[in-house]
């Protein structure tokens, strides 16, 4: 079991640069920020950008992976975000995943003046930009007529450090996200069930995430890739229980090997953040990152 952490994009480089290299003195196997303009409770707050964070974020760390949790087509296009990562990707050493999902429905969405996506156009939105980006970032000259992207002679040399390209870990719980994730990821992404957020049990939680991974299983078979070389992430904070993990270090072992046994390979904790929904007992979250994995295995 891997524990990473998120570490928001809400402080200025003077108290950021401490968070990030703190996260690489615990242990974490990545540090990833959310890729958003504003983000629900935090909009009215600081909120910096997530690529211009992790290139300053892989300057002053060495070892821990970096990424975004998660960049969505909302306000980017493929040309110029593959040329951001590779960028990135060069600066930290091959050090960086990309999450990547279809995006929300909130502030994002409608930031730069469109109308809101329907379901159907964002599902379609999502797979054109999954499949130019990762044209974008392992060819050297792509031209690229789609429905809702394009690109004509876009060069993007000499390419990523990590080849054939940086790793798409890809959010998704639908059928067609399924299968993006399938064709595409090198890794997989789950907030759990949305449904069961408010009103659902731990075991259905449990339950329901075990039945996404088994729905993905079958989508990497039918991709004939093996579903086992396919890490499955859990992005904490989102489940019905999302507070008792943080309560104890017992408590959290106790989750993240319920989660293991369902076929979680990877859980990642927010940085804590006091007065809010991520506002855990920091000592309590160090004690998580330092003695969690030794007790997980």
């Amino acid at each position: 079991m891997r524990l990473s952490t998120v570490i928001l994009p809400i402080y200025p480089w003077t108290e950021g640069r401490k968070v990030w290299e703190g996260a690489e003195e615990l242990g974490f196997h990545a540090a990833y920020t959310y890729d958003h303009l504003s983000w629900r409770t935090f909009r009215d707050g600081p909120w910096f950008g997530a690529v211009p964070t992790l290139t300053a974020a892989a300057v002053v760390t060495s070892r821990i992976r970096l990424g975004t949790m998660v960049t969505s087509p909302n306000f980017r296009h493929p040309v110029t975000l593959a040329k951001e990562l590779m960028t990135l990707d060069d600066v930290s050493g091959g050090r960086v995943t990309l999450g990547i999902g279809s995006g929300g429905t909130g502030f994002d969405a409608v930031v730069l003046g469109q109308e809101p996506w329907s379901p159907r156009e964002r599902a379609d939105r999502f797979a054109e930009f999954v499949e130019l980006l990762d044209r974008l970032l392992t060819q050297g000259d792509i031209t690229f007529g789609g429905s809702h992207y394009s690109a004509f002679e876009a060069r993007n040399i000499p390419g990523c450090v990590q080849t054939p390209r940086l790793p798409f870990a890809v959010a998704a719980t639908g059928p067609r996200g399924m299968r993006l994730a399938a064709k595409y990821g090198q890794e997989w992404v789950t907030t759990g069930d949305p449904d069961l957020y408010e009103t659902g049990t731990p075991e259905q939680s449990l339950a329901a995430i075990r039945g996404q991974i088994e729905r993905l299983g079958s989508a990497l078979e039918d991709a004939a890739r093996e579903p086992a070389g396919v890490p499955k992430v859990l992005l904490t904070g989102f489940t019905p229980d999302r507070a008792t993990p943080f309560s104890s270090l017992d408590a959290f072992v106790d989750f993240a090997g319920r989660h293991a046994e369902a076929g979680i390979d990877e859980i990642v904790l927010h940085w804590p953040i006091p007065d809010s929904d991520f506002g855990y007992d920091h000592a309590v979250f160090e004690q998580i990152a330092i003695e969690a994995p030794g007790q997980l295995g």
